[in-house]
């Protein structure tokens, strides 16, 4: 599956802004769907996850609260919806698929096979 995410740019500190990521095709809900992000200079890091019907989400700990993953399998889209941003949240999101995930798979990236090309993010304090 291709992955192709949006949406990233520049905004203030307590803004928020929502990214997308399509696949184009007709496999898109056998794919459960994620959000990472890699700041300069560290480790890509897991932010949300869904599962394949998106009735099940998983939000690391520093986003719970302010991120939401959704997902709308008739337009073959993930959203991450980013409220009360921070300048730690500055980042390059990318959105990630895989069709067997379990456990504490979710929250690595090696457990993803498809990735997209990321959006960067920014947040100006």
């Amino acid at each position: 599956v291709q992955l192709q995410a949006s949406g990233g740019g520049l905004v203030q500190a307590g803004g928020s802004l929502t990214l997308s990521c399509s696949a184009p095709g007709r496999t898109f809900s056998s794919y459960s769907m994620a959000w990472f992000r890699q700041a300069p200079g560290k480790e890509r890091d897991f932010v949300a996850g869904i599962s394949r019907s998106g009735g099940t989400t998983y939000y690391a700990d520093s986003v719970k609260g302010r991120f939401t993953i959704s997902r709308d399998n008739a337009k073959n889209t993930v959203y991450l919806q980013m409220n009360s941003l921070k300048p730690e949240d500055t980042a390059v999101y990318y959105c990630a698929a895989d069709q067997s995930l379990y456990g504490s798979g979710w929250y690595s990236l090696d457990e993803y096979g498809y990735w997209g090309q990321g959006t960067e993010v920014t947040v100006s304090s």
